[in-house]
C-alpha cells in the first residue's frame, strides 16, 4: 500500500513545526546560566494556560487517544463512564501538590522528584530505590507510547508496523535530544488546541457516518446490548472495579512523577488557579470525546479485530485526507510530548541521581560534573529510546493495560512519600523506604497472582498496605531532625 501524500503532508509539516520549537528552545537553553533548571523546569516560568496544557498533554497520550478508545470499542459505554473518572486529575494534582510543591521546590532548588525525596528524607536508599522504580515503570509507560505512535504511522502510511515503529522512534529520540522542558511545554500548548479541534471533528464525523446518535445506539443494541450497559460485556466492569478506578486514574495520579514535577514549574499562584480551571475542562472534554469516538466507531466499523486501531481507522473513514492528516498529527505529537517528558526525566535520573547525586548526596555539582551531565544525558536518552524500541517490537492488542500497569507501579512507589513528605512532619526516611518496598512488592505480587482483590483493582490494597507500613515504621523509628524539616515548615 502506497503512502498518501495528501495525508502525510500535514503530518510532516506539523512535526517539522514542533521540531522547530524544540530548536528555538534549545537556543534559550544554550543561553541559560542554570542548565538543570532550564532544561527540566523551563526556569519555572509557566503561565496558567501553558501549565494546564502541559499537564493535560503529559497525562493524555497513547493510552487516552489510542488505547482507551480501543477498550471502549470492545466494552461500550461502560468504559466511557470509567474513563470520566479522570476528570478531576488536574484539580487534584495542582490542589494537593501545587502550592507547597512549588514553594518548597524553589526553596530547596529541586528540579525533579528525587531532589525532593533527598531533601525531605536524607536517605540514599530512598533516592536509589525511587530512581530504579521511576526508570522501570517509565520504560513500561514509554513502550505504550511507542506502540501507539507506531500504529498511527502504520495507519497513516500503510507501512509495516515495525517500519512505522522505527520512524516514530527516530523522530521522538531526535526531538527529545534538542528539546527540554520549555520546548515540551510550548508544544503541549499547541497540541492541546489541535487535540480539541480534532476531537470535535472526529466525533462529529463519526456520528454523521453512523446516521446519528439514535441510529448508532440501535446498531450497538443489536450488536450486543451489553455495550450500552454500565458494566460492559460479561459484566467486565463490576461495581468494585469502578470504585477502585477512582484510586488508580484519579486520586493516586498525584503520585505520578512526570505530572507532579509540573507543579514545580509554574510562575505564580494565579497561574496555578487558572490552570486548575482550564485543565479540568480540557481533560473532561478530551476524555469524553475520544472515548465516545471509540464506542460510536463500533457501529461504523464493526469488523476491527484490534481495538487500538479504531481511532486511526475511524479518522481516515470519516474525514478527508488533508483534515485526517492534520488531526492525526495532534495525537501523534501528543504521544511524542509524553515520551520526551519521560525520556528526559528518566535520563536525568540515571545520570544525575544514580551516578552523581547518589555518590555525592546533597553536595552541589561542580562545573565539570554539570558539563558531563549535559553530554551523558543525551547519550542516555538515546540508549533508553533503544531499549523502549526493542520492547515495542511485539505489541499486545490493547496498549491501555501497559499504561495502567506503569501508572500503578509509579503510584505504589511515590504517592505516600510525596504526600506525607509534604504534609506530615513525622514522616522519615525509614518509613518512606519501607512504604516504597512494600508498595512495589505488593503491586507486583497482586498483579501477577491475584489480578483483582475482592473485585477491585489491585492498586487499592497496594496503597493501603504502603500507607500502613509508612506510618508504622515512621512512628517506630527516629523522627527527622529540625534542620531537615526547616525548608518544609517555615514558621
Amino acid at each position: 500500500m502506497k503512502a498518501d501524500m495528501t495525508l502525510l503532508a500535514p503530518v510532516i509539516a506539523y512535526l517539522a513545526a514542533m521540531y522547530g520549537l524544540a530548536l528555538w528552545s534549545n537556543r534559550t537553553l544554550a543561553r541559560s546560566s542554570d542548565f538543570m533548571e532550564e532544561y527540566f523546569l523551563g526556569s519555572r516560568t509557566m503561565g496558567g494556560l501553558v501549565l494546564a496544557m502541559t499537564l493535560v498533554a503529559t497525562y493524555t497520550s497513547a493510552s487516552s487517544f489510542i488505547g482507551g478508545p480501543g477498550v471502549a470499542y470492545s466494552m461500550g459505554l461502560g468504559w466511557v463512564l470509567l474513563a470520566m473518572i479522570q476528570l478531576p486529575t488536574a484539580w487534584l494534582t495542582l490542589g494537593v501538590l501545587g502550592k507547597r510543591f512549588a514553594i518548597i521546590g524553589r526553596r530547596i532548588g529541586a528540579v525533579n522528584i528525587n531532589d525532593f525525596l533527598w531533601a525531605r528524607y536524607r536517605s540514599k536508599a530512598v533516592v536509589f530505590f525511587g530512581s530504579l522504580s521511576l526508570i522501570l515503570f517509565f520504560i513500561a509507560a514509554m513502550v505504550a507510547q511507542f506502540i501507539g505512535g507506531a500504529r498511527l504511522f502504520e495507519s497513516l502510511t500503510g507501512l509495516d508496523y515495525h517500519l512505522g515503529l522505527t520512524l516514530f522512534a527516530l523522530s521522538v529520540v531526535l526531538y527529545t535530544t534538542v528539546g527540554g522542558f520549555r520546548a515540551v511545554a510550548l508544544t503541549d500548548t499547541i497540541q492541546g488546541f489541535v487535540m480539541i479541534a480534532g476531537t470535535v471533528a472526529i466525533l462529529w464525523g463519526t456520528i454523521a457516518a453512523g446516521g446519528g446518535i439514535d441510529a448508532i445506539m440501535e446498531t450497538l443494541r443489536q450488536t450486543d446490548p451489553a455495550l450500552l450497559s454500565p458494566f460492559g460485556p460479561k459484566n467486565f466492569i463490576a461495581k468494585p472495579y469502578i470504585l477502585s478506578f477512582w484510586v488508580l486514574v484519579c486520586f493516586a495520579v498525584i503520585g505520578l512523577p512526570h505530572t507532579a514535577v509540573r507543579c514545580m514549574g509554574y510562575r505564580d499562584a494565579k497561574s496555578m488557579h487558572r490552570a486548575i480551571l482550564i485543565g479540568t475542562f480540557i481533560m473532561g472534554f478530551l476524555m469524553l470525546g475520544m472515548h465516545l469516538c471509540g464506542v460510536f466507531g463500533r457501529a461504523v466499523l464493526p469488523e476491527l479485530t484490534v481495538g487500538d486501531r479504531i481511532m486511526p481507522e475511524i479518522t481516515l473513514h470519516v474525514l478527508p485526507p488533508l483534515w485526517a492528516g492534520l488531526f492525526l498529527a495532534g495525537p501523534l505529537a501528543a504521544i511524542m510530548s509524553t515520551v520526551d517528558s519521560q525520556l528526559i526525566l528518566a535520563s536525568a535520573t540515571l545520570v544525575k541521581d544514580l551516578f552523581v547525586r547518589y555518590g555525592r548526596p546533597g553536595e552541589p555539582l561542580p562545573a565539570t560534573a554539570a558539563r558531563t551531565l549535559r553530554r551523558a544525558g543525551f547519550a542516555t536518552t538515546a540508549l533508553l529510546g533503544l531499549i523502549v524500541f526493542a520492547a515495542s517490537l511485539k505489541p499486545p492488542s490493547l496498549i491501555v493495560w501497559i499504561n495502567l500497569f506503569a501508572f500503578g507501579g509509579l503510584q505504589a512507589a511515590f504517592l505516600w512519600p510525596l504526600v506525607l513528605g509534604l504534609y506530615w512532619r513525622r514522616a522519615n526516611g525509614p518509613g518512606a523506604l519501607a512504604s516504597m518496598v512494600t508498595g512495589l512488592g505488593s503491586f507486583f505480587f497482586l498483579s501477577v497472582y491475584v489480578k483483582r482483590f475482592l473485585g477491585m483493582h489491585v492498586i487499592v490494597p497496594t496503597l493501603i498496605a504502603a500507607l500502613v507500613v509508612f506510618v508504622a515504621v515512621s512512628l517506630a523509628t527516629r523522627a527527622p531532625d529540625e534542620a531537615t524539616l526547616a525548608p518544609f515548615w517555615v514558621d
